[in-house]
C-alpha cells in the first residue's frame, strides 16, 4: 500500500542528504551566512526533532492509548488540517513559516556527528513508517505534536514528514551553493 511509496521516498531523500552533505567538513555542516539561517547542521537537527515528536503519538495509536480529541470526530478537520499542513511544507512553497520552540534546533553548535545522528535517525523512521501498514490502512487519525486539537491521518503525517525533509534538504543545499 502507502508504505512501499513512503520507503522508496524516505531512501530517496535520506540517499540525497548522504551524497550532498557526507563529506563537508565541520565548518561546512556548521557555516551560517547569518545569524537569521539555520547551518546544514542545524537543518538536520530541526529534522530529527520534528520526526521524533511523532514517534511517541504512532505508538500511542498501536498501543491503542491515544485519546482523539473532539477535532477528529469531524472528517473535513480532519483533512483541511492534514492538506493544509502538507501543502505550507511542500518544497515549492515559498512562504516561511515559524517553527514551534518543541522543534528548534540548538543556537550552539551542533554535534559534528549530527549527519551520522540523522542517517540513524532515518532508519528509525524507515522502521516506524513499516510498523505502520496495519495503522494506514485503517486511516489513523493522529494529533499534532505541536498541538493536539490539530488532526490529521497518519499517512498525511507521513507525507508532511517526507515534503518537510526535501524542503530542508533544498535549503541546505541552497546553503552550500552560497559558502
Amino acid at each position: 500500500m502507502y508504505t512501499e511509496e513512503f520507503l522508496n521516498r524516505l531512501d530517496e531523500i535520506t540517499l540525497k542528504f548522504k551524497t550532498e552533505f557526507g563529506q563537508l567538513n565541520k565548518a561546512e555542516i556548521h557555516h551560517k551566512p547569518n545569524a537569521a539561517t539555520w547551518s546544514i547542521a542545524q537543518n538536520l537537527e530541526h529534522l530529527i526533532l520534528i520526526n521524533q515528536s511523532y514517534f511517541p503519538m504512532i505508538d500511542r495509536l498501536r498501543d491503542k492509548s491515544h485519546k482523539k480529541p473532539f477535532t477528529a470526530r469531524f472528517g473535513f478537520l480532519v483533512n483541511f488540517f492534514g492538506k493544509t499542513i502538507l501543502k505550507s511544507v511542500q518544497p515549492e512553497t515559498t512562504k516561511k513559516t515559524k517553527t514551534f520552540s518543541i522543534w528548534k534546533p540548538s543556537e550552539t553548535q551542533v554535534s559534528e556527528e549530527i549527519l551520522a545522528k540523522f542517517l540513524e535517525h532515518q532508519e528509525k523512521l524507515r522502521q516506524k513508517i513499516v510498523e505502520s501498514e496495519d495503522l494506514l490502512e485503517k486511516n489513523a487519525v493522529i494529533s499534532s505534536p505541536a498541538n493536539p486539537k490539530i488532526v490529521y491521518k497518519l499517512e498525511a503525517a507521513f507525507k508532511i514528514i517526507l515534503a518537510h525533509e526535501e524542503r530542508h534538504f533544498q535549503q541546505a543545499k541552497r546553503l552550500l551553493e552560497i559558502q
